[in-house]
């Protein structure tokens, strides 16, 4: 009987024992598993939600007085060298000077469209469409003058007047300083603004005009 009584007890703790592991492996098993679907829903309910959500109101909130001023005074601007660049492809004899005033237009107008968006979404005025001098351009004078690098209408005008050889000289002439213009309000915006977009499209117009610049002053013989 003594060793049968034994190997009931041997049993019964073995099997105890394994029941022991059994509860406790199951205990750390839930606890390994909830403690990464708390964290993934902890993460999914602070950031995705609310991350995206809070950096594009902070990214279209955090626009200052010079980034308005940057974009009411490029839209016009940029017109301008559309209207320009449009007069290319019927008076310009030089196929370099139409293929860059081609390249000018199609770089130009989708800024327009996006400057003007960031205005609207600010709630600050769009220029108006004006005539190709941009007489009415924030920031113009009773005397014609406006942005850096803007062309006063009778500029315009006498660029309408011309073709072959003599508009190309005049337009690479033009638009060089038009040019130099957009730059310098550029680096303004570089320096002051607050907007992100805003300021990196003021990096990539000092950078591809520069480049354009370049190569105008080699159409002109510089």
């Amino acid at each position: 009987m003594a060793p049968r009584r034994s190997l009931i007890r041997r049993t019964v703790a073995v099997a105890s024992a394994v029941t022991a592991a059994v509860v406790l492996s199951a205990c750390g098993s839930s606890g390994s598993s909830s403690s990464p679907s708390g964290h993934t829903s902890h993460g999914t309910g602070a950031t995705s939600p609310t991350g995206p959500s809070d950096t594009g109101s902070s990214a279209h909130s955090s626009h200052n007085a010079q980034d308005v001023s940057f974009a009411q005074g490029m839209v016009p601007h940029h017109r301008q060298a559309v209207a320009m660049a449009d007069l290319a492809a019927s008076r310009a004899k030089s196929q370099q000077v139409k293929d860059l005033a081609a390249k000018i237009k199609q770089a130009q107008d989708p800024e327009i469209e996006t400057l003007s968006g960031w205005l609207k979404a600010w709630g600050a005025k769009v220029p108006d469409a004006a005539m190709p001098g941009m007489e009415n351009m924030p920031g113009m004078d009773h005397s014609g003058s406006s942005a850096p690098g803007q062309m006063p209408s009778d500029d315009m005008g006498e660029l309408k007047g011309l073709s072959g050889d003599a508009f190309d000289k005049a337009f690479l002439q033009m638009m060089t300083s038009h040019h130099e213009g957009a730059i310098s309000m550029a680096r303004t915006e570089q320096a002051k603004g607050a907007y992100g977009p805003a300021m990196r499209l003021a990096t990539s117009i000092v950078t591809s005009q520069s480049a354009e610049i370049a190569g105008m002053d080699k159409m002109l013989g510089k």
